[in-house]
């Protein structure tokens, strides 16, 4: 509805209407806010929720998840209700930049620890390995590297039981999961790689005798 329509809407009302008509508006548009951003809350988490039983993503990235939704709606919601009420658009605007310059200053101090859980949330997507296969990690084909069987991913590291260690006395290596990406990945599925057979050594030529 138009400026104009409303202000001859607003001429047939009764004056005590007309005077609760700048408070009953507004508010209904805040009712409407906070009503639509609570179902696009739950509509986003039931989404999430169905996405992480579906790739089977373990619980804390499923909450990390649905807390970045609830308060980007939460924060987005609180900015147009402030508009509702009246605060200059520069207002929101400048508090709208300073909170993103925080932000940004506070995601790149953070890197490696966002990079770690974007690539645990591509593993668990992807499915590069499971728990339970053997893998190896190498800079090139031709160097060993970190080989083990995969007993824990969570969102920052990839645990191996290492492979060479003595059974005894068994070796936990942590490994970043933005390091996997980063490297050739060797795997074998739920089997331990085979043992590299010792050649035994040729017999030594019999020396000839001399006449």
């Amino acid at each position: 509805m138009s400026t104009s329509r409303f202000d001859k809407f607003k001429t047939h009302l009764p004056d005590w209407v007309q005077d609760w008509l700048d408070i009953i508006v507004p508010g209904a548009q805040i009712l409407l806010i906070i009503g639509a951003a609570w179902l696009l809350q739950r509509l986003l988490r039931k989404l999430v929720t169905r996405a992480a039983r579906h790739y089977n993503l373990p619980h804390a990235m499923l909450m990390t998840m649905n807390g970045l939704i609830r308060w980007s709606i939460v924060l987005s919601a609180l900015l147009l209700v402030l508009e509702r009420l009246g605060v200059s658009a520069t207002v929101l605007w400048t508090a709208f930049t300073g909170f993103a310059t925080v932000g940004a200053v506070a995601f790149f101090a953070a890197w490696s620890v966002l990079s770690n859980l974007f690539c645990a949330l591509l593993i668990f997507t992807v499915g590069p390995f499971r728990i339970g296969d053997y893998i190896e990690l190498l800079d090139n084909p031709d160097k060993p590297g970190a080989k083990g069987r995969v007993v824990d991913i969570n969102l920052l590291y990839t645990t191996l039981e290492d492979f060479t260690a003595d059974p005894e006395h068994p070796t936990l290596l942590q490994i970043p999961n933005a390091l996997i990406f980063q490297r050739v990945v060797r795997r074998w599925k739920h089997v331990p790689p085979p043992t590299p057979v010792a050649t035994a050594a040729e017999p030594a030529a019999p020396a000839q005798k001399q006449g």
